[in-house]
């Protein structure tokens, strides 16, 4: 009785202090410790290998966040993003949002590789997503959390999914908030995760709109800082460019910080989806300033955002598996 107690009040303290969301605990099956019996080198392995690739491009750090991202609004956080096209699966690769954009694929490879000689078939695709994510924001400059794990993989995919759940530079405030809302995040989650714009870079096809014709009578975004537009139609022409690159924060793009949000305050957001977060809500409005003022309130936040959007519709127990390559559902050639 008296170990039954004991180990009753350490799980309790496990879950009041390792991880509140936004006042909810760890939920959804997912721990932090998952892998330290099966798999006790697991965090060093991926945290190893997402070093030695920032060192080499500290532009992956912001790739392997947004990966995790794009997985999480697509079926719930289960790697299907992953997915190559095969025998009845449409890869998501190939939709809108991550089609020419998404990248970060073979360090994926590469950890599951090292993963699978050190533990076979015991990490999955979508906790390396996960510990991806927070390993390249620590890199950056930014905050660590610790990352629930136990997720497993799905066994397909949706490219449906990918291009109507993703939110996209163009949309509204309010689709924004519903696509959130949907996956059961607040505005709180919207505009702390949009942060992570803090870091990497963004074509021109996904603001020339912002550009040259925001509202479709042939004018240009008038909450864009005119100095700024100047300089971003220097590589960004009405046609062609479309693959041109631009910092999504122009004064320090490899680092994560808050200057997305400073940026904000004097109309040198990037996207369109950025720039609606100070423009079009109040209550959005009122947390970029707070994030402006206050690295560590964002901090703090964006931690607590990427638990909760890490613990979107996990699959876990005996639901879906753990692929071996993750690029394809085991058993599929």
């Amino acid at each position: 009785m008296a170990a039954s107690m004991g180990g009753c009040l350490v799980l309790l303290a496990c879950l009041l202090l390792g991880g509140a969301a936004h006042g909810h605990p760890w939920g959804g099956g997912l721990f932090p410790q998952f892998y330290d019996h099966s798999c006790p080198q697991a965090k060093e392995i991926v945290r190893s290998i997402v070093a030695q690739v920032v060192a080499r491009e500290a532009r992956m750090a912001a790739s392997l966040l947004r990966l995790h991202f794009h997985d999480c609004f697509v079926q719930g956080c289960d790697a299907s993003l992953l997915l190559d096209n095969s025998t009845g699966i449409v890869s998501e690769k190939g939709s809108n949002p991550n089609s020419n954009s998404a990248r970060g694929f073979e360090v994926i490879d590469e950890i599951k590789v090292a993963l699978e000689s050190a533990c076979p078939g015991t990490v999955s695709c979508a906790d390396i997503l996960a510990l991806a994510a927070r390993d390249s924001t620590v890199l950056a400059g930014g905050p660590y959390w610790d990352v629930p794990l136990g997720r497993r993989d799905s066994l397909g995919a949706s490219i449906q999914g990918s291009n109507n759940d993703i939110p996209a530079p163009n949309n509204t405030l309010p689709t924004i908030i519903t696509k959130f809302k949907r996956q059961g995040l607040d505005v709180v989650d919207v505009v702390a995760l949009s942060g992570a714009h803090t870091v990497g870079l963004s074509r021109c096809t996904s603001f020339r709109q912002r550009l040259y014709n925001q509202s479709g009578n042939g004018v240009a975004d008038f909450t864009l800082d005119a100095s700024y537009a100047a300089y971003l139609r220097t590589n960004c022409p009405r046609s062609g460019g479309d693959d041109n690159l631009f910092p999504l924060d122009f004064v320090s793009p490899a680092k994560f910080d808050n200057f997305y949000f400073k940026n904000l305050l004097v109309g040198k957001g990037l996207l369109s989806s950025d720039e609606v977060l100070l423009t079009k809500s109040a209550e959005t409005a009122a947390l970029v300033k707070a994030y402006a003022d206050d690295v560590h309130l964002f901090f703090r936040d964006f931690a607590q955002s990427m638990v909760k959007m890490g613990n979107v519709s996990p699959l876990t127990g005996a639901q879906g598996e753990v692929r071996k390559n993750c690029r394809r559902i085991n058993g599929n050639r």
